[in-house]
């Protein structure tokens, strides 16, 4: 008997659990606005249309609402959260601080393998643009950010911008419709500047395109006002 744990053997296990599939598919709706803000959601409900219990619905209620995608309120029904747009704002300001940061260790981290992964996400964007497909566009959009800060070994910096950004995908995904060639354009920019290590470049252009919200925003907001909460005080 040497005192050693058989388990130290097994190797760890990435299936996704229940909740997480009911989270994914909740969060896929409610940013394709599938299920538009002011919805109804019932635990009840949901757990009858995906055929599962209502523990991991309530779950991921719990984790949408943490992100800002749901109102929870106690004995009141929980309802998808319309868009805050002083949020969006904040967002906006969260990430322009931390990705020009991560961009700027991206131009010195970066190796060759690196950039050719991130040259296909956007030829896989480009091809999103001619098949006019947004969900696969805005996914892809996400994978590039998160890539370059993983990819900078700073996969904690995409953590802190996904808390912070509900409200801003529901709006960046209702750009799509006008603004996507923009924003894959800005991704080309952005990923030669860091291909010739041009750290200033990068730092600007990332901060260009993560700004180009502010000038789309009262377009979107005047053409889907019903989507947004009454707040149009914001913080700058």
């Amino acid at each position: 008997m040497t005192g050693t744990s058989p388990l130290r053997v097994l190797e760890p296990l990435n299936r996704p659990s229940v909740a997480d599939t009911v989270f994914d598919e909740l969060h896929r709706q409610i940013l394709s606005l599938e299920l538009p803000p002011g919805t109804k959601m019932s635990e009840v409900e949901v757990a009858k249309a995906l055929g599962v219990s209502r523990q991991p619905v309530r779950d991921a209620f719990y984790r949408l609402s943490k992100l800002g995608f749901l109102s929870i309120r106690p004995q009141r029904a929980t309802t998808v959260s319309q868009i805050s747009e002083k949020a969006v704002h904040q967002a906006r300001f969260v990430r322009s601080a931390i990705e020009a940061e991560t961009v700027r260790t991206a131009c010195e981290r970066l190796t060759d393998d690196d950039i050719k992964a991130l040259d296909e996400i956007l030829e896989g964007q480009r091809r999103a643009i001619e098949a006019k497909d947004a969900e696969t566009f805005h996914d892809l959009d996400d994978r590039f950010h998160k890539e370059i800060c993983e990819r900078s070994g700073l996969g904690f910096a995409w953590d802190l911008i996904r808390e912070n950004k509900a409200h801003m995908d529901r709006v960046r995904f209702l750009s799509l419709s006008f603004g996507s060639r923009h924003a894959y354009d800005d991704h080309v920019e952005v990923m030669e500047a860091i291909r010739n290590r041009d750290t200033q470049s990068a730092v600007k252009l990332m901060r260009k395109h993560l700004s180009r919200i502010l000038e789309q925003l009262p377009r979107i907001r005047d053409e889907h006002s019903q989507f947004f909460a009454g707040d149009p005080d914001v913080d700058a």
